[in-house]
């Protein structure tokens, strides 16, 4: 159901429609791609979405000029399996994708094509600044983080990489360049174990007076920057991030690209880590929303996205850019940490009218923003209120920039294209699926959500149109439909992409 406050931002644009030249007939332009994925950022945490007490002036901006989706879904409701699903245009549960720690093997093949990958061998430079979170390594060879790492965003398609390994309430806290650790000197090499305590290093748990920020669930290891992670580590203490800088870093390595790359095309992955936990603002957004800490770290990465705005408008490149936006998954306001995100959000509500959150296999844990801008072609921005999944972000930019690509390939992926172009777009896909971070599937076909039976929980059925917060579960008033949506997950789980 689309939120009032969109209606009130929009409401005219429902009435207009996009240029009748389709991308494709263009595509010969090759347009710069910027993805934007921001972390933990829920379906009502922007202003053209909904936020009140969270200003998001430069995301508003952009959304006024671009295509709005209000039925927009993440693959998956944690961050690994939505960013795979993205990359890769393959479900994540056929490679049983949950979120990793930072020594993973690396999830993606290097023989599969990613996006990334589509781009590269169409004449684009690739890069990923940000969050990587899908592995390190291999199986039989773990990953070092001592020595160069060469199974990682380089292997699966990306020509330049400066990341993160996992998230940031997890160890190691350090940034990779390339295939190198940055900053680390030889003579402080960096160990990290997940099972037990490592090193020397005060945790969470022993040293509890050293904090900040006290943990709530789990982050009791090795502390950092007076916060206490996931997991321990020893070692590399020149290398390890700061936290209240770590938004301005990874903007900086990502303006820095967008320069050097200005006069060729180029794919950009920008992964930053708002509004995940720990939920550090720089000095700059510090107590700056009405909304707490939780609206601090998201006006700041609504600063970052009007930064990237303005290099582009300075380039000159903006024009014939594609920027997109949007998130892993829906957040969860407290989970790791005693921040006082939840004591004092002032009334700010991330989720809307939407039952669930992270994890959840309801709406409140999948559905997210979702903005697509490309000023040269849009002229007449609009609302898209059909259904999409960015999982199919594979199939729509080889469609949309007429990008050769076999049907192999493309996996799970299917074009969307038509949505991007059209108000009343035919419907692309008969259904959308999604997952939660252990693999289980819900399908949405229509205004019909099935939810099979799960673990200690009973089969659902929701009708979206009449009942969009899924209070009432008609699976008993409807058992033949429920059937026959049980039917259609079984059938594509056990399709051998």
């Amino acid at each position: 159901m689309m939120n009032t406050k969109i209606i009130s931002f929009t409401g005219i644009l429902t009435t207009l429609s996009i240029a009748h030249t389709s991308y494709a007939q263009q595509a010969e332009q090759h347009p710069n791609v910027i993805i934007i994925l921001a972390d933990d950022i829920g379906y009502t945490d922007l202003g053209c979405y909904g936020a009140k007490k969270i200003k998001t002036p430069a995301i508003d901006q952009l959304a006024r000029q671009s295509i709005i989706f209000t039925n927009a879904y993440a693959p998956a409701s944690t961050s690994s399996p939505s960013r795979y699903a993205l990359l890769t245009g393959e479900y994540a549960w056929r490679k049983n994708v949950g979120i990793l720690p930072a020594d993973a093997p690396l999830t993606i093949s290097p023989a599969t094509t990613t996006l990334p990958e589509m781009f590269r061998r169409n004449g684009y430079q690739t890069a990923i600044v940000g969050k990587w979170h899908l592995g390190l390594g291999t199986k039989d060879i773990p990953v070092d983080f001592n020595r160069e790492i060469k199974e990682g965003p380089l292997a699966i398609g990306f020509d330049y990489a400066y990341y993160f390994p996992a998230t940031n309430d997890r160890v190691p806290c350090i940034y990779i360049n390339n295939e190198k650790v940055d900053g680390l000197t030889p003579n402080d090499p960096i160990n990290v174990s997940y099972k037990q305590k490592i090193g020397s290093d005060d945790t969470g748990k022993e040293n509890p007076d050293k904090l900040i920020m006290k943990p709530h669930l789990g982050h009791d290891g090795t502390i950092i920057n007076g916060i206490s992670r996931i997991g321990w580590m020893s070692g590399g203490n020149s290398a390890r991030w700061q936290d209240d800088k770590m938004g301005e870093h990874l903007l900086n390595k990502t303006i820095s690209y967008i320069k050097k790359h200005a006069d060729s095309p180029f794919f950009l992955y920008y992964a930053p880590h708002n509004a995940h936990e720990p939920r550090v603002p720089s000095p700059a957004f510090k107590n700056k929303s009405k909304a707490g800490i939780y609206g601090d770290v998201i006006e700041e990465f609504d600063y970052y996205v009007g930064k990237i705005i303005q290099t582009l408008k300075e380039t000159g490149i903006y024009e014939n850019t594609i920027i997109v936006l949007s998130s892993d998954n829906a957040p969860m306001i407290k989970e790791g940490y005693q921040d006082g995100a939840l004591e004092n959000i002032n009334g700010h509500n991330p989720y809307g009218n939407l039952r669930g959150e992270k994890y959840s296999l309801h709406e409140g844990g999948n559905k997210v923003p979702f903005i697509f801008s490309w000023p040269q072609k849009i002229k007449r921005p609009f609302i898209q209120t059909q259904p999409f999944i960015y999982l199919d972000m594979l199939a729509t930019f080889a469609d949309m920039l007429n990008l050769p690509i076999t049907k192999k390939e493309l996996k799970d992926s299917r074009s969307g294209a038509s949505l991007f172009t059209q108000v009343q777009a035919p419907l692309y896909r008969e259904y959308i699926m999604t997952q939660n971070n252990g693999g289980e599937i819900a399908i949405r076909k229509g205004k019909w959500k099935f939810l099979p039976q799960r673990k200690n929980k009973n089969a659902e059925l929701y009708n979206l149109e009449n009942d969009p917060s899924e209070l009432h579960n008609l699976i008993f008033a409807y058992p033949q439909l429920a059937q026959k949506l049980k039917i259609e997950i079984e059938q594509v789980y056990n399709k051998n992409n």
